[in-house]
Formats: C-alpha cells, structure tokens, sequence
C-alpha cells in the first residue's frame, strides 16, 4: 500500500513542528508550506490538506475555494477561530473537517485517517452505483446525472450515496452524520446542512433541479422519478 501523503499549510512553526513529528510517526509523507502561494504547487501530490485559517498571504478560506476548483481529496481546517458561523464558512466552501486550536496532535491524526477512510473505502467491491438517472463512481468520488459529471467532497457523496439507496424515505441529520462521518469524531447537526445545500447546487448545476426534500424537525429525503 502506498504511503499517504498530506499537505501542511501553516505558518507557525511550533505548530507546524508538532503536526509534522505526529504525522510522520504515523507513517504519513507530510510536505509543509508557510504560505498559500508555497503550498500551490504541492496540491498535485497529496491524499489530504490540513489548511490553516489565517495564513500571511491570503485567507485559508478563500485557498480552500481555490483548492475546490480542481481537487476533491479532504481538507481539514486547523484554526483558532471557533466559533460556529466560521465553522459554517468553512464546511459550505468545501472542507470536511475543522479542528480548533489549541487541538490534541492525536486527535488530528484520528480525524486525518478517518477522511481518507471515507475517501477510499468503498461500501460494495463495484466501484459504480446506478440509482435513477444517478451513476456513483465510487473510486474517483465522482457522480454523473444522465452523463454529466459533478465533483463531490467525501461527506457530500456519503450523504448522497445514503439518501439514493433509500429513495424517498426520510434521513436524519444525525443519521447522515453517522453514515457519512463513521469514524464518531464530534460534529455539529448543521454539518449536514451545510453539505447539504452544496450538494442542492452541484446537483442543479448538472441539471438535475432540486430532488432533495427538507423535512422540517426530520431530516432529509431524495426524490426519484417512478420507473427511472
């Protein structure tokens, strides 16, 4: 099995220091860069990026969109600012999971196995799903609708993949928590709401409208036309 390898973007040093000597001892490749413009050219090579928020040379948020634009492989937020609003920015722009400091270097490397868990584990040994006018590849983490192609993060295709093999029935948000984030590290409710109206625009983007139902105080449901 080939050795995973992740990108650092942070600029403090002592941080940086601690992240690297853990990762490293877990047997992960890790390439550190100070600054979004340093760490550009490593995106090409990497499993996962832990991004932090407040880099010297632009915002970890607006990296992360810039990331979005051509790579689908997890990111993790590492930051001080904890409030929910900003952990809300940061899933609605893509990332998987947001880590505030001051953090347990552990519990990074827990949260760090766990998203390339949900990234390369597939549920069944086929690597494509057809559900409806829906075709899942499951090893690129991509979907198409009737042949047109959208790029999902881990959780968004985990919460898409369980609302279409149980086609109108409605889904928690507690239950889509669990099936799309297994691995129990905390998260809030609201994840999947987040991911949920990401999900609502890729999909209308590919042309398929809106099929995802919100059940207020339930969850969430997907809608499948009758006989497709």
């Amino acid at each position: 099995m080939s050795v995973q390898r992740i990108l650092l973007v942070e600029d403090e040093p002592a941080i940086a220091d601690a992240v690297q000597w853990t990762l490293s001892s877990e047997g992960f490749e890790v390439d550190w860069a100070s600054t979004w413009a340093a760490a550009r050219p490593l995106l090409s090579r990497c499993d996962l990026a832990i991004l932090d928020v407040g880099l010297p040379d632009r915002s970890g948020f607006d990296a992360c969109r810039e990331l979005r634009r051509d790579h689908d492989f997890p990111v993790i937020f590492l930051t001080a600012r904890g409030e929910e609003i900003d952990r809300v920015v940061g899933l609605e722009i893509g990332a998987d999971d947001y880590v505030v400091k001051p953090f347990s270097p552990r519990e990074l490397v827990a949260r760090v196995r766990a998203r390339l868990r949900n990234r390369r584990a597939p549920v069944e040994s086929q690597t494509t799903e057809s559900v409806a006018d829906f075709a899942i590849d499951l090893d690129r983490a991509t979907v198409s609708f009737r042949g047109r192609a959208l790029v999902l993060t881990p959780m968004e295709l985990g919460i898409l993949r369980a609302l279409l093999e149980k086609p109108g029935r409605v889904l928690s948000r507690e239950r889509l928590l669990d099936i799309a984030c297994p691995d129990g590290s905390p998260s809030l409710e609201r994840t999947v709401d987040t991911h949920v109206r990401s999900l609502r625009r890729k999909l209308s983007d590919a042309g398929a409208g809106d099929p995802l139902e919100t059940r207020r105080g339930l969850g969430y449901a997907i809608r499948v036309e009758p006989g497709s």
